[in-house]
């Protein structure tokens, strides 16, 4: 839970070196029939990723089947996690299993870095992947990432003041969005500092979702590099909606930052805001705030065009890989094979995460917040598999500039979809 907000805003920078990466990256380099090479079994996963409890379980049982075997474990960092996985995947004795951040996937592929898991697949309940996740695990045809868990984006709202409001039923799609927004200024508007919907302009993430329910994408994959579509018609679509509805919110939000500056949940907690788009982690947040707001608070998908479907959303998360030069690769297949089966996959579940190799997601239903991102998991997506994606986010990212100036004013929708194409097409196009 404490990961979602980072996770969600994607991995970090991207920059592989390019020299002394070993391993071929073809062909399904972990036979399950050969005993590990020695008794030590190191994995990597990440802070805040799976709960201890989880972890001593699966290890135990782990152990237990394969005698001689020994788990090291080891939790790291986001913080330099980048340099440091680029450095283990190039050298010669790497650890056996690594949790990699979706969007990291690609690039370290790429590198040759990677076992190729195709032929597997079925092995790791290949049947019940999370698609969005199953997606930002292949590369070049081939697979690479077993997806480990999601979490996305719903729109959080004040259900005290959406009952005041006289908001019987919650939003399904974009003009029943637009008509509480109304109801709620018309209630709450006295208050100058009042924010029906808290919509930052930088928001990118959710933009994706207008973009997605129009049809549209900001990018088509062009054999090994993709295209640019971010000047489409449906494309434009999208931008345009989320003019509209941040014109439309009465939001006090900056409009050339993102949700993350100043914090949103903070400013969600302090009471004065109906609803805000983010994960569920960020009412425990807001909570730190006002103790009370978890209650007050549930949770709708976010609504498209039309009542039959919510609109697409980001899936932020994590996927296991094995390096190519795994010393232990049929070990390390078996671990995730077990990480994979469904007794696990509860168990992230329990932890509020959206399993990545089951379809059961009952474990979230206790929890209206988690139960939507669960619903909403179903129609996710992934951004585009390029290998460069990590420069988009880590550098001056030309769809949060977009979205800047066309809010602004400072460029036309034409102009701003214009230059946000030729950027993005500069980093990620060849």
């Amino acid at each position: 839970m404490k990961r979602w907000l980072k996770m969600t805003a994607g991995a970090a920078a991207i920059t592989l070196a390019t020299a002394g990466c070993a391993g071929s990256g073809s062909g399904d380099s972990t036979n399950s029939s050969a005993p590990a090479s020695n008794g030590t079994l190191t994995v990597w996963l990440m802070t805040g990723t799976a709960p201890e409890s989880l972890t001593n379980s699966l290890h135990k049982e782990f152990e237990d089947a394969h005698p001689g075997v020994k788990i090291k474990y080891e939790i790291q960092q986001w913080n330099g996690i980048q340099q440091k996985l680029t450095t283990s995947l190039a050298s010669d004795n790497p650890p056996d299993v690594i949790e990699l951040g979706n969007t990291q996937t690609p690039a370290f592929a790429n590198q040759n870095v990677l076992a190729d898991l195709t032929s597997s697949v079925g092995d790791f309940n290949g049947a019940q992947w999370l698609q969005g996740l199953k997606a930002s695990g292949e590369y070049d045809g081939k697979t690479y990432g077993v997806p480990f868990y999601a979490a996305n984006r719903e729109v959080i709202y004040r259900k005290d003041m959406f009952e005041q409001a006289g908001i019987t039923a919650t939003p399904k799609t974009r003009a029943e969005w637009l008509d509480a927004i109304t109801k709620l200024k018309a209630k709450f508007g006295s208050d100058p500092e009042f924010q029906a919907l808290y919509q930052p302009g930088q928001n990118w993430y959710e933009l994706l979702s207008f973009i997605w329910d129009e049809g549209g994408d900001i990018a088509q994959a062009n054999g090994k590099s993709f295209k640019a579509t971010l000047d489409s018609p449906q494309a434009k679509a999208g931008l345009e909606f989320y003019k509209q509805l941040t014109d439309a919110s009465g939001t006090k939000a900056p409009k050339d930052a993102d949700e993350a500056t100043p914090q949103q949940a903070g400013i969600y907690g302090a009471g004065k805001v109906a609803m805000m788009i983010g994960v569920p982690g960020e009412a425990d947040t807001a909570a730190k705030t006002d103790p009370t707001i978890k209650e007050k608070s549930s949770a709708f998908p976010i609504p498209g065009k039309s009542a039959d479907k919510s609109a697409p959303v980001f899936l932020g998360g994590s996927n296991l890989v094995i390096p190519a030069n795994s010393k232990n690769a049929a070990a390390a297949k078996d671990y995730v094979k077990l990480f994979s089966t469904p007794k696990y996959q509860t168990e992230l579940a329990k932890a509020g995460y959206v399993p990545g190799t089951s379809t059961d997601v009952s474990a979230l239903d206790a929890n209206p917040l988690t139960k939507v991102m669960a619903e909403a998991s179903k129609n996710g997506r992934a951004v585009p598999t390029s290998p460069k994606w990590g420069d988009v986010e880590s550098g001056q990212n030309p769809i949060k500039d977009m979205l800047t100036a066309y809010l602004t004013g400072t460029k036309s929708l034409d102009q701003a979809t214009a230059d946000a194409n030729a950027a993005l097409d500069k980093l990620i196009g060849g």
